[in-house]
């Protein structure tokens, strides 16, 4: 491995972002205080296979890489940091796949294939979606159950997405420089699936997704917040086992479920079917309701920062989510809100205190970032 930070000696440090069904490989080059992409693909598909996607993007690159980092999405209460990957490490990512089943084994799947390509020598980091909200406050990351079942099991909330509200954050900091550590802001993470995150100064207070990534806002196929008494109850009417209930939680519900199948967001808000806009009403109505109680965790704010797919792209869900904000300081402008489609951008009136921004998530950012710190690359 090579060590820049006292020399002109450039590293090549690979991110590996794996989903369920898709993964985003990015290559950077780092060296004498900066960090510049070099290459970057996307691919989706159920039958990936991580060998030869990774020997394909590696034998494009100039150079192979020094390092490779890769996002996991649950290090459950183990990892409040980026690690570098040892046995010890790959066995707890194991055995924390009871908790994450689309997610932690697909990690391991690209993190084995990875070493298998790269060679022993070159270091492999894991940074965990988990990491971000390992100091959540007790009160926002415990359940009202006794600790024989709740924290003793290992159910609490641990919270989900925090690469990406950990990056919204970071580049809040580089626009906001004169708030101290950001100020108070609330970071919403729309994509397929979508979460929202409370931040005092740079520590999470609360956030949307708990035990699991089901919890919280309504989502491309998932149900959000729904009582769990539903459970039972569906098992009982359609005669499904609790496995195949979560499922239809998980799978077939949400935006999805409430439309008929049609998860774009963007094209149900211009439809001008009932159940279209009652579809979007009611996602935009979560995560409105959200907004007024971090408001109230926060004690106000200072922005609000919209990020992920939909984040960035569909103007009339954000319009409809800090619609009738303006008591709390929130308002939008129009135009500006309608221009902001997949870029940065302030889209706020500026005649309100509460600054609104578009930011596009870069979770390798934070993946490169977690390499260079642990790595010294």
């Amino acid at each position: 491995m090579c060590s820049t930070k006292h020399s002109n000696t450039y590293c090549t440090v690979l991110t590996v972002n794996s989903g369920s069904t898709s993964v985003k490989l990015a290559a950077f080059s780092v060296g004498a205080g900066t960090v510049t992409q070099i290459s970057h693909e996307h691919l989706s598909g159920e039958k990936l296979v991580p060998q030869e996607v990774l020997c394909g993007f590696l034998a494009r690159l100039p150079s192979a890489p020094q390092a490779i980092a890769h996002r996991v999405v649950h290090g459950g209460h183990h990892f409040s940091a980026p690690v570098r990957i040892d046995a010890q490490v790959l066995r707890t990512i194991g055995e924390l796949s009871e908790l994450a089943p689309l997610h932690n084994p697909k990690a391991l799947e690209w993190i084995e294939a990875a070493r298998a390509v790269a060679g022993a020598d070159v270091a492999q980091v894991a940074a965990f979606d988990t990491s971000f909200f390992t100091s959540l406050p007790r009160v926002a990351g415990e359940y009202a159950l006794a600790p024989k079942f709740g924290v003793q099991q290992d159910v609490r909330r641990y919270g989900f997405h925090g690469l990406a509200h950990q990056a919204l954050w970071q580049r809040w900091l580089q626009l906001r420089p004169e708030l101290p550590r950001g100020g108070k802001l609330i970071t919403l993470q729309l994509g397929g699936g979508a979460s929202i995150t409370a931040i005092d100064r740079g520590q999470p207070l609360d956030t949307s997704m708990g035990f699991s990534p089901l919890e919280g806002l309504v989502m491309g196929t998932r149900t959000g917040d729904v009582d769990p008494a539903v459970v039972p109850h569906l098992q009982a009417r359609l005669g499904k086992t609790s496995e195949e209930i979560i499922s239809l939680l998980n799978r077939e519900s949400g935006v999805a479920g409430l439309s008929g199948g049609e998860t774009n967001l963007g094209t149900l808000a211009a439809d001008p079917d009932p159940q279209s806009q009652f579809t979007v009403d009611l996602y935009c109505y979560r995560a409105r309701k959200y907004i007024g109680a971090y408001l109230t965790v926060l004690g106000g704010c200072d922005g609000i920062v919209f990020g992920g797919g939909v984040g960035e792209h569909v103007p009339a869900v954000r319009q409809r989510i800090v619609a009738g904000l303006g008591w709390a300081g929130i308002e939008l402008d129009g135009a500006a809100n309608d221009a902001a489609r997949g870029q940065e951008a302030r889209i706020d009136s500026a005649q309100l205190p509460v600054r609104v921004q578009v930011i596009p998530v870069e979770e390798e950012g934070v993946l490169v970032r977690a390499a260079v710190e642990i790595l010294g690359v």
